[in-house]
């Protein structure tokens, strides 16, 4: 299966893709950090265009209206994370040591780019339902796809018991990567994870994974002598 970008449409004027393309990741960039801190709603196009250092005008050459300016800076923002974790899942390595890589790399893109990961929970939110619920879908069902096979060639392989669903066992790694996600950059997440591992668990990242992949093995894997 080919691990792509989650969305296959196109949400900017082909303007957009004529413009220099450090110009364009400037504009991304600086609307990500604008949806994510301030959500949809509140965010404001003209300091967007002040941040990018373009003209208001020249947004709206680029993108019909503030939804698609959204949309795009959510496909930018989550395609910079699918890009990274989708190496892994593609990998040719084992099942376990896949899941320690992913456990890594959502540490350390949470941390380098908290402000995409604020951006991945605003679109994602109730209140965003009718822009956020589409990408949604189309994001999971990628994610989805590519852990469950995962699973089953590790069930193939005897790395993976038999007897636990590949789906729902593509579920719940995929819940234990989000909340891991979250947590490195959300203060509503962050707050929570201290409270259940400690205030100082930021400073003990080895830890964290270490206890992530142990608890993962144990429910995974059928040699319980790990």
């Amino acid at each position: 299966m080919k691990f792509t970008s989650i969305l296959n449409s196109v949400f900017h004027k082909a303007t957009f893709d004529n413009i220099p393309e450090e110009k364009r990741i400037k504009i991304l960039t600086v609307a990500v950090a604008e949806f994510a801190n301030k959500g949809f709603e509140n965010a404001n196009i003209n300091t967007i265009a002040k941040n990018a250092e373009v003209s208001v005008g020249s947004l709206y050459k680029y993108f019909n209206t503030k939804v698609e300016l959204f949309l795009t800076s959510v496909d930018y923002g989550v395609g910079c994370l699918e890009g990274i974790l989708g190496e892994v899942v593609m990998s040719d390595e084992d099942v376990m040591s896949k899941l320690e890589n992913l456990i890594r790399k959502a540490i350390a893109f949470s941390r380098e780019h908290a402000v995409m990961i604020r951006l991945y929970n605003e679109f994602t939110t109730e209140s965003n339902s009718e822009l956020g619920r589409e990408l949604a879908d189309r994001m999971e069902r990628i994610t989805a796809e590519a852990y469950k096979e995962a699973i089953i060639r590790g069930q193939a392989d005897g790395e993976i018991r038999s007897d636990i669903d590949p789906s729902m066992a593509a579920f719940m790694i995929d819940n234990m990567l989000m909340n891991i996600q979250f947590a490195y950059a959300c203060d509503y997440y962050s707050n929570r994870y201290k409270i259940y591992a400690g205030e100082d668990i930021f400073e003990k990242d080895e830890f964290a994974v270490e206890n992530f992949l142990r608890f993962a093995k144990a429910a995974l894997k059928p040699d319980k002598s790990f």
